[in-house]
This record gives structure tokens, C-alpha cells and sequence, in this order.
């Protein structure tokens, strides 16, 4: 007997490629897509965040306008519901509210982030109500969709459509738990997860901890790697919540993400200089070239080029960059970094590059984001020495586009690359441990003195682009996973 078709309602603050501040937003488009591939009934729901969603080029339609929704007994705001599509028989919902949701051209960044997504968390409930559909799982993403579990146990534990929903919730990184940094929040403020939620301009609902209070109400918590699965539950990587994680460790699972091999395939990649596959890898030097010339570095495709793509932060490990950008810049080998964040970094990186202009290339991402797989087609070599990492998809989509990663091996960075051995010739990068900028440097020279052997790194090359890091798997396990949510875990 075939297994049943299951209902699943996928909630979550971002949704490339209608908006996207990191790999959330590539997990929410690619994971739906997967499930939906799989035979099930899905749906996403995101906010329309009106100076950053064009709903005339997304083709977005308005379907509910001016719907009421109540709060609690006193607050109450209107908002409309517009729907696009991912893919065809995938829908994707948009909850409109323009004081909330309109007002930067940015996603983030409100002094009342947990107002505007407490409003979205109960939008997005009363929504499924209104299409009557009677969802088996509402998969909920990160401290932004906090409260719908916890509501789901509480003011909608009544609703006919939502009664037998049952709740997963997925940590993308514990450091984010409420609008604002956790560890900022007075003692004697401190959400405990058993208070009636406050009314909405009430000060004090902005230090309620959406993420507590999921962990503590979900039917199933699950985080993007198995390693990150066992850090959170230790004092060094709990962020403060290993305590009721550990408490409910046995709901606590880890599931490593993937990455949609359609939307990133050096094969037809339109934004590369020159298409490749592992077939014809000799290609790829065509676009180290291409890119070389495009940002002022000497044109040599022979000499390793070696990238970053990622947020500039002390979480992926900037701060051990820093300290070795000099060290680097006296090797033979060229440096792109390329990524917004932390504005002392980003000062700290120009300044390098105005001091070696042929070797070091900072590009912010923002007005290159379009540069991205490019760098992986060109590079020989991608770093993310992360201070933690729940999964990370940077390396894997460097892999796909035969760019070797060094990593530290924390997190999903440990998960998903091996560190090769040149005598078993096994292995995917090269990884390192302690937290030091010299452990990062010497990670990176074993991989340039690697790259001397042509043959050996040629090899490597290609079996890391014939790696499978695709959504298939991981899309398995959610669907097992949520079965276990509808059999109470059992």
C-alpha cells in the first residue's frame, strides 16, 4: 500500500528568489520543490516585503484584501494575501501589511521585529484557515516563525483546519532566537516560554523568545547537520538553550541540507563565462581568466585562485582571515572575497586590497551578487573557516563547481567535507580543527601544495563535482521526519 500523500505548509521570513538575506532563503525555495517532486501537496508562506518583491515581475496575484486578524481580545491589524508559484502546483503565499512589511528596503532591521513577525506568525495560521487547508505538517523556519507552534498548543488548538497540523520546527542558526541578540536581553527580562504573549505595543513583546518557545511547543525540532544536532545541546554552542534542547533531545534531530542542482549547474549556468561539466573541466580556466581580467587581477590561469563567498562575520570566521590575509598575500596565489557584514572587516579587507592590488580583490556582495557562481567556476580553492556553522551550502555549491573547500570541521562543514589524504587519494577538501589563524593558514597551504600535483588535483576535482549534495536525500528524511511528528515520535 502506497504511503499517504501528506499536506505540508512550509513558513519561513525569506524565499529566494523573491527575497534573500543568506542560505535560508535557498533552503526555503529548494526544500518545497524537493517535496513536491516527492508526490507531496506543499505550500509556502513568506511576507511580502514591499520595497523588495516586485509583485508585477513575480506575476503575483491578490486574492484575499483588507482580511482582519485578531492578535488577542485587544489588537487587531488588516493585511492582504497575494499568491505567486514556485514551480507549477506549488504556491507560494505572501502576507501583506504595509506599516510592518513595507517600510525599508531592507528585510530586516525594524526596532519591532518581533511585532512584525508576530503579526506574520498568526497571518500566516489565519491564512491556511481561509484556504481550508487541512495541513498535516507546518513546517516552521527559524525564530521568525517561532510562535506558530507554540500558538498552534494555545489560541488555535480549537481550529477545525489546523486541529490535527502537527509542528516541525527547524533551527537554521541558534544564534537567532527573537528580533534582536539574545544575549542582550536583561536577566530580569528574560522570556521563560509560559507567559501569555504581550499585547502589541506592549515593550515587553520584544524580548519574548520566539525560539524558546518553538523548542519548548514543537512536535519535532530538527537543525541542518547531525554534528550541529550534538553542539547545540553543549554550553559552547547552545547559545543559551542547550539546557531545554538536551530536555527535549528526544524530538531533536539532524538533517544536513542540499542544494538544488538545477539552480546551480556549471553545465548551463547562464551567469559563467564559459559552461563546463566535469566531462570537459578544462573549460573552468576559461572563466578563471574571464573573471581575472573582470576585476583587475594579472590574467594567469595557472596560479590558484582562491575565494570567500559569504556573510564578512565573526561566525564565519573572519577573524582568522584577517590574520592571515598578509601571510597569504606573500604566496603565489590570488584572493576574492566577496560579501556584506560586519563594517570594521569590510574597512579591514579594503585596506588589504589597496595594499596588494594583484593579489587581494574585495567584492561587496550586493551589486555582484550576479558574480557568484562565477567565482566558484573560476577559483581553485573556496575557505569558510567557521567559528560554528549549523550546515553551511557555500561549500556545497563550490563542490558542484569543482571549487575545493577548507573548512574547520565544526558544524555542517564537518558533515560535508572529508579532509583528503594525497597517499588513499580520498577525501572531498581539506579541514582543520582548532580555531587559529595558523591552523587555517596551514589547511590552506597543504591545499596549494596539492594543487602543484596537476593530475591528483584534476582527480580530485572531478569526483567532487560528481558528488551527490542534491535535495533528494534530505527531502527523504523531512518526509520520514514528518511521519514521526504525525505518530507522536514514536
Amino acid at each position: 500500500m502506497p504511503a499517504k500523500q501528506l499536506k505540508i505548509v512550509s513558513v519561513v521570513a525569506e524565499v529566494a528568489p523573491f527575497s534573500k538575506t543568506g542560505g535560508l532563503a535557498d533552503v526555503a525555495r529548494s526544500l518545497p520543490k524537493a517535496l513536491a517532486r516527492l508526490g507531496h501537496e506543499v505550500m509556502v508562506i513568506t511576507p511580502l516585503y514591499g520595497q523588495v518583491i516586485d509583485a508585477k515581475k513575480h506575476q503575483l496575484k491578490l486574492i484575499h484584501e483588507n482580511v482582519r486578524i485578531y492578535l488577542n481580545s485587544e489588537d487587531k491589524v488588516q493585511v492582504n494575501y497575494w499568491r505567486g508559484y514556485l514551480m507549477k502546483n506549488l504556491p507560494i503565499y505572501f502576507i501583506e501589511n504595509k506599516k510592518y512589511f513595507s517600510a525599508k528596503k531592507t528585510l530586516y532591521g525594524s526596532t519591532r521585529e518581533n511585532a512584525r513577525f508576530l503579526i506574520f506568525d498568526v497571518a500566516a495560521l489565519k491564512l491556511i484557515s481561509l484556504l481550508k487547508f487541512p495541513a498535516d505538517i507546518v513546517h516552521c523556519h527559524d525564530w521568525h516563525t517561532g510562535l506558530i507552534p507554540y500558538y498552534l498548543k494555545t489560541d488555535f488548538r480549537y481550529s477545525k483546519t489546523l486541529r490535527k497540523a502537527k509542528t516541525v520546527y527547524t533551527i537554521h542558526n541558534l544564534a537567532f532566537q527573537l528580533g534582536y541578540d539574545w544575549w542582550e536581553v536583561p536577566a530580569r527580562k528574560k522570556d521563560y516560554g509560559k507567559n501569555k504573549i504581550p499585547h502589541l505595543n506592549d515593550p515587553g513583546l520584544e524580548t519574548i523568545n520566539f525560539a524558546k518557545r518553538a523548542i519548548l511547543s514543537a512536535d519535532i525540532i530538527n537543525t541542518v547537520s547531525e554534528q550541529y544536532r550534538e553542539e547545540i545541546m553543549t554550553k559552547k554552542f547552545g547559545q543559551d538553550l542547550h539546557r531545554i534542547l538536551k530536555n527535549r533531545s528526544d524530538r531533536l534531530y539532524g538533517i544536513i541540507n542540499g542544494i538544488d542542482y538545477k539552480a546551480y549547474n556549471p553545465n548551463n549556468d547562464q551567469g559563467l563565462f564559459k559552461n563546463y561539466s566535469y566531462q570537459k573541466i578544462h573549460r573552468k580556466k576559461l572563466n578563471k581568466e574571464y573573471l581575472q581580467k573582470k576585476v583587475g587581477l594579472p590574467v594567469d590561469r595557472e596560479i590558484p585562485l582562491i575565494v570567500s563567498t559569504s556573510r564578512v562575520t565573526l561566525q564565519k570566521g573572519f577573524e582568522l582571515i584577517m590574520k592571515i590575509l598578509g601571510p597569504l598575500a606573500h604566496l603565489d596565489a590570488q584572493i576574492i572575497i566577496m560579501g556584506d557584514g560586519d563594517k570594521q572587516y569590510i574597512l579591514e579587507l579594503k585596506k588589504w586590497q589597496k595594499k596588494y592590488p594583484k593579489k587581494i580583490v574585495f567584492l561587496p556582495f550586493g551589486e555582484n551578487a550576479k558574480l557568484e557562481t562565477m567565482l566558484y567556476a573560476a577559483a581553485d580553492i573556496f575557505i569558510l573557516p567557521s567559528h560554528y556553522e549549523p550546515c553551511g551550502i557555500n561549500q556545497l555549491i563550490a563542490m558542484r563547481y569543482g571549487c575545493i573547500p577548507v573548512v574547520r570541521r565544526v558544524g555542517g562543514l564537518n558533515d560535508t567535507v572529508t579532509n583528503y589524504n594525497p597517499k588513499t587519494k580520498r577525501g572531498s577538501g581539506f579541514s582543520f580543527s582548532n580555531y587559529s589563524g595558523y591552523s587555517l593558514f596551514a589547511a590552506i597551504v597543504r591545499a596549494l601544495e596539492n594543487y602543484r600535483h596537476k593530475y591528483n588535483w584534476r582527480e580530485l576535482v572531478v569526483r567532487v563535482m560528481e558528488e551527490s549534495n542534491s535535495w533528494e536525500i534530505p527531502a527523504k528524511k523531512y518526509v520520514a521526519l514528518y511521519r514521526k511528528a504525525l505518530k507522536g515520535n514514536k
